[in-house]
């Protein structure tokens, strides 16, 4: 199978059936974050381990295919990951559909390397990292349990 089918066979089925989709009641944090230059809207719910790690990611939601794929790909990866390890998979994600130079990805994004494409089309990186935004903020934000953030993503 070429790369161009197995992109859209993974991105189709991921929007079509997203992962971890919908509330998580004994959420941590909530963050919403849209974007209004193409209408993806979607709230990150995130119940953090003992250790601050993530112990489980949801998202709920609406938006283009590249944004529901891309958070719902972003959901199973992170899952049961440690802070440092979230953080690092989110930088190498950034690098990929961001950098100046295109570069081989790293395997240890797995799937997530599937959505590279999106880099040679600026607008569509905001889809891609729309949920990646909000899943930053609520690892950068020490807040009391149960709270809520909302952000508007101008990142990218």
């Amino acid at each position: 199978m070429e790369f161009e089918e197995l992109y859209q066979e993974v991105i189709l089925d991921h929007s079509r059936r997203p992962r971890n989709f919908g509330e998580l009641p004994d959420a941590d944090i909530h963050v919403h974050a849209n974007n209004p230059m193409c209408g993806d809207d979607v709230t990150v719910h995130v119940k953090f381990a003992a250790d601050g790690g993530l112990d489980s990611v949801f998202f709920s939601g609406n938006g283009c295919s590249i944004c529901m794929a891309s958070a719902s790909m972003m959901t199973q990866k992170l899952k049961k990951k440690s802070h440092a390890e979230s953080m690092e998979l989110m930088r190498k994600f950034h690098e990929m559909l961001t950098a100046a130079q295109e570069s081989e990805p790293d395997k240890r994004l797995g799937d997530l390397q599937l959505l590279k494409g999106v880099r040679k089309f600026p607008l569509r990186v905001k889809c891609a990292t729309l949920a990646w935004h909000a899943l930053e903020e609520a690892l950068d934000k020490p807040l009391e349990k149960g709270a809520s953030l909302s952000i508007e993503d101008e990142k990218d």
